[in-house]
């Protein structure tokens, strides 16, 4: 485990723009369709069963939440409406307050996007490609239940999508992971190390 991200604590929900806390400390901003695990990707991050909450329906996640590090850095858990069952009015909401987060937010450092990668590069997917690149924000793809597919099956994914997101103007990364067995995790650990500002320090890890 990491300690540093072990520490993590949920701080405060935010419903609009002005609602956020204030623009302090380095974030970085979790974001995935309703399906594609991203709940439990943040939860295998910071070694807790239960800090972003999980369900069975998609679409539980109605609100922008902060989970504070140690240092008053943030991870940032974005809704994953693109399975939500509400009016398409509230989607529409979500999607200018997520937009609005995005594009504005000083001190946002960079964005994991969480695919599932049996479906990746969905159009959800696309609207978030396309915000990063409006705002020159660095994207870390997550091709998330990595263990649900055989071995060959995975790398041909992320082959695919390497090269989707090197033809694109988004300065983006990508790599295999599963929230549900852990793989990948030291390589997201790193991303996010770095995005916050901890560069190389090992102190944290266990």
């Amino acid at each position: 485990m990491n300690a540093y991200f072990q520490q993590a604590k949920f701080t405060q929900s935010a419903t609009t723009f002005s609602t956020l806390p204030p623009a302090g400390a380095f974030e970085v901003a979790f974001a995935g369709r309703s399906n594609s695990g991203k709940s439990s990707t943040i939860n295998r991050v910071c070694s807790q069963k239960s800090l972003a909450r999980t369900s069975k329906t998609p679409g539980r996640t109605q609100l922008i939440n902060f989970f504070t590090l140690s240092d008053g850095c943030s991870l940032v858990d974005l809704p994953g409406y693109g399975y939500a069952k509400v009016p398409e009015k509230v989607k529409r909401q979500w999607q200018a307050f997520i937009e609005d987060y995005l594009t504005k937010r000083s001190t946002l450092r960079g964005l994991i996007l969480v695919m599932d990668v049996r479906h990746p590069l969905t159009d959800f997917d696309q609207g978030f490609l396309y915000w990063a690149e409006q705002r020159r924000l660095p994207v870390h793809v997550l091709l998330n239940k990595a263990d649900k597919l055989k071995r060959g099956q995975a790398a041909t994914t992320f082959l695919q999508v390497r090269k989707a997101m090197q033809a694109s103007a988004v300065d983006a990364t990508v790599q295999l992971f599963s929230a549900e067995k852990g793989q990948g995790l030291d390589e997201l650990w790193d991303h996010l190390e770095g995005w916050l500002g901890r560069g190389n320090e090992e102190e944290g890890s266990l």
